[in-house]
């Protein structure tokens, strides 16, 4: 998409925060809401500036009620549909169908100064609390999107994905203004070799977006000395880029204003500090885990900006494969070859940092400490997912799959039990099964593979016949109760638990 408004979309990107400043952070830590996103995604019923006028006028003055004052200038950004009930006669499949059209929408026509970017096309909302369309969730939706035959929204999500990259210079955590300054788990070129596999659209089509996303992940690349940092970019040795995650601002984030300046008046760390780290890990999608922290027991100590980790680079080492190969395809043999150079010298710098020979996996690890990680995670799984990993080591990971990380109800987040964090055992996410999956099965060890899915499968089966609903995360042990830990409620809905059951129901009855 060409803009026709650059200043409209610099006026959208500009945050709740950034526009009410006192009032935002008033409202935030005066409860109003239970939930701090609440706040971020209300509405103005006027202009911001005459808002922020009244509010210097009124707050004060005697009486000045503060809920009254929001309720009056504010409206709730509601869910479209939010009255959905399931139908108990209804299997799995037909459930999973159903729900498409209640968590598609548009944004073609939203209120002026609303946090929410506009999207030209259609888009699938993972559900709950989260009512926009989110980066690394939006690739585990298109595979049940697929399997359920809604080829026009898989070609919608992989464009809006690529109109934001081209609009914005990457493609942000999710179409949310408070989201600008960080990404997610680059899957575009996922998204883009699923469409194009599908028969929808040609690849060469998102060459220049895909060029964009890189040069963001990158940026910084060519001025790092050998144990440098710049945002993303991480330089180990004379030979050897790795990537990490990051964040561009260094306040609370605005979707948890509150429950990130209660964190900051208990910790003895400089705020930005944690801020910064706190976005960090937002930006991994593992928000957030006991892997980025020094004391399981304590969010304060999080560390997520410190860590290059296997499935970032081996998402990066895909993309770096994927230009090469259009461009190979488009007669650019100098560019071609540079990438090869790039994802060869990725792996290889994989290789030396990340993979642990004495304990036979993927780790994160700690490149301001020069160590490894003690934490085993699924995210081990990840470069299999993308052919990364030689057959010996695949064939190792296979086995501490088998051995440490394979619950009664799929694959394990993590081995940490004492932290309270979302992304830690007992917790299973869908899209960590599919890429475990996935990875399995392109090295053939489809017993492995297959058995993990049925397990899965019979979880979120399990829970359905109960409940009647797909939920965000589960406990990996059938007949247990919901999963709990983080910082929000269980969400229902839910787009990749949806998306990755639908696909792996499909795979079942052989229609893929």
């Amino acid at each position: 998409m060409t803009p026709d408004n650059v200043d409209a979309f610099e006026e959208a990107a500009i945050t709740p925060y950034d526009r009410y400043g006192e009032l935002f952070e008033a409202v935030a830590l005066a409860h109003i809401f239970h939930d701090s996103k609440t706040f971020a995604d209300c509405i103005p019923r006027q202009p911001p500036g005459q808002i922020m006028e009244a509010y210097e006028q009124q707050r004060w003055q005697a009486g000045f009620d503060l809920g009254a004052f929001v309720a009056d200038h504010f409206y709730s950004d509601m869910v479209p549909g939010k009255g959905y009930e399931s139908r108990p006669e209804h299997d799995l499949v037909t459930h999973i169908d159903n729900l498409w059209p209640v968590l598609t929408r548009n944004s073609r026509q939203h209120p002026r100064w609303s946090s929410l970017l506009a999207l030209c096309y259609d888009y699938v909302v993972p559900g709950g609390r989260f009512r926009e369309y989110y980066y690394w969730d939006s690739y585990f939706i298109m595979l049940g999107l697929a399997a359920s035959n809604q080829s026009h929204l898989m070609c919608a999500v992989t464009d809006n994905c690529s109109d934001l990259i081209l609009r914005y210079g990457h493609m942000p955590n999710g179409n949310r203004s408070y989201y600008l300054s960080r990404s997610q788990p680059p899957l575009f070129s996922m998204m883009v070799e699923l469409t194009e596999r599908q028969g929808l659209r040609e690849a060469i089509d998102y060459l220049p977006a895909l060029e964009r996303e890189y040069a963001f992940w990158m940026d910084g690349e060519d001025d790092l000395a050998p144990g440098e940092s710049h945002r993303r970019c991480v330089r180990l040795g004379e030979d050897a880029w790795l990537n990490r995650h990051w964040d561009d601002r260094d306040t609370p984030r605005e979707e948890s204003f509150r429950e990130d300046v209660e964190m900051a008046r208990h910790c003895s760390r400089p705020a930005q500090a944690l801020f910064r780290d706190l976005r960090a890990g937002a930006e991994s999608g593992w928000d957030f885990s006991g892997r980025w922290l020094d004391d399981v027991k304590d969010l304060g100590s999080i560390r997520a900006t410190h860590f290059v980790t296997p499935e970032l680079n081996a998402l990066l080492f895909h993309l770096e494969q994927t230009l090469s190969r259009l461009h190979a395809a488009v007669g650019d043999d100098g560019k071609a070859g540079d990438f090869r150079r790039r994802a060869l010298r990725r792996r290889a710098a994989m290789d030396h940092y990340l993979w642990s020979d004495s304990r036979g996996a993927y780790y994160d690890y700690d490149f301001t400490r020069g160590r490894s990680s003690v934490h085993l995670t699924a995210a081990c799984v990840v470069p299999l997912f993308v052919g990364a990993a030689s057959d010996a080591q695949a064939e190792r990971v296979a086995n501490i799959v088998a051995d440490r990380l394979m619950a009664p109800g799929g694959l394990a987040t993590t081995e940490i039990t004492d932290s309270a964090q979302q992304w830690d055992h007992p917790n299973g996410w869908a899209p960590l099964q599919w890429m475990a999956i996935e990875g399995l099965r392109h090295y053939g060890f489809t017993e492995l593979a297959d058995t993990l899915a049925d397990r899965w499968l019979d979880l979120v089966e399990d829970l359905y016949r109960r409940e009647h609903k797909l939920v965000e995360k589960y406990v990996l042990y059938p007949g247990a109760d919901f999963a709990v830990g983080g910082e929000y409620p269980l969400q229902d809905g839910f787009g990749w638990t949806n998306g990755v059951t639908r696909a792996l129901l499909a795979r079942r009855a052989g229609h893929q």
